[in-house]
């Protein structure tokens, strides 16, 4: 059974960071692109970074130069360090796994989803 389960969301103030994790079992994703996607309240979920099984890594407008994401194969697991952080980034972050080994922005190019870790930012 396949899982991706994500870690260290909470709640930090405006400017503050935070890194998560995402940690994959029941099979490797090193061959595949990972991704994290949030969701805000009353929001659809937005794609936020990717980063290809090369580990070449692709992000969103809004939060390019900010955040990191970046991958450890031998560890199953895929980080997502959020600097600067900014109210507007308050939203419950998802882990994804890529059927596709090539960074990918749409969510559609994902078939593995986690439950999600809520990031809040105080102003």
């Amino acid at each position: 059974q396949v899982q991706l389960v994500e870690s260290g969301g909470g709640l930090v103030q405006a400017g503050g960071s935070l890194r998560l994790s995402c940690l994959a079992s029941g099979r490797t994703f090193s061959t595949h692109a990972m991704g994290w996607f949030r969701q805000a309240p009353g929001k659809e979920r937005e794609f936020v970074a990717t980063i290809s099984w090369r580990s070449n890594t692709y992000y969103s407008d809004s939060v390019s130069g900010r955040f990191t994401i970046s991958r450890d194969n031998a560890k199953n697991t895929v980080y997502l360090q959020l600097n600067s952080l900014k109210p507007e980034d308050t939203a419950v972050y998802y882990c994804a796994a890529s059927q596709y080994s090539s960074a990918s922005s749409p969510a559609t190019a994902y078939d593995y989803w986690g439950q999600g870790t809520q990031v809040t930012v105080s102003s």
